[in-house]
């Protein structure tokens, strides 16, 4: 195939691409229901003399409520304002004493700025940053037994992510669609004063998938 053949098949897939929607889509706003695990790496304890002396975490199961709304795009772009709350109900933790809780709860709200791109289209790939608050909140009772001396604690976050929007159902059923998400949320460390880690922050990447619901006309 010559060069100019190829530049010729490429643009025709581009225009099928971008017409691959019955129409643009009008609605602004978006709710969406997603479902994954949260990855938090192990943390070493430094000192610590006895077998294990790490602070190991779980995949937590995690739930994410996301509404967004759009402000302005074209068929190439379009920048939305959005809102993920995301809840890790059961964090487990281990380690090589008793040191941690059995688990904890955390909770994390960051506004953000999400940029679709090629937003009417079936396929629409999006990056997301922004930041706000999250909450830890701490098992009363360590993994082998007796009082947790740490507490509930509140902490800034910041957020960063990318995404895959599908809207396979382009016409009766076109405010629907599905989306997969990984997203960062760095934060404080739980309080843990038993395991002092040295570290002030952590990564928590959120995994996940779920359903859109589109709504609200333009």
């Amino acid at each position: 195939m010559s060069g100019k053949q190829v530049v010729i098949a490429v643009l025709a897939v581009i225009m099928c691409f971008l017409g691959a929607s019955a129409a643009a889509q009008d609605e602004v706003n978006q709710l969406t229901g997603i479902i994954g695990r949260t990855i938090i790496s192990d943390q070493g304890i430094p000192g610590a003399s006895y077998f294990n002396p790490f602070v190991r975490s779980g995949k937590g199961l995690t739930f994410e409520v996301n509404y967004s709304h759009r402000f302005f795009g074209t068929s190439i772009y379009a920048v939305s304002g959005e809102v993920p709350a995301v809840f890790n109900f059961d964090e487990d933790l281990n380690s090589g004493a008793n040191v941690v809780p059995i688990d904890y709860r955390q909770i994390f709200v960051t506004p953000s700025v999400r940029v679709n791109l090629f937003p009417a289209t079936a396929v629409s790939p999006w990056v997301s940053i922004g930041g706000g608050f999250g909450r830890f909140s701490e098992n009363k009772t360590l993994i082998y037994g007796g009082k947790n001396p740490g507490g509930s604690s509140t902490t800034g976050v910041m957020q960063a992510g990318f995404g895959l929007d599908v809207t396979p159902f382009q016409n009766r059923f076109r405010r629907f669609g599905f989306r997969g998400e990984v997203r960062d949320f760095w934060s404080g460390t739980p309080d843990l004063p038993l395991a002092a880690t040295g570290k002030s922050r952590q990564h928590n990447f959120f995994v996940g998938g779920g359903v859109i619901w589109r709504f609200g006309k333009s």
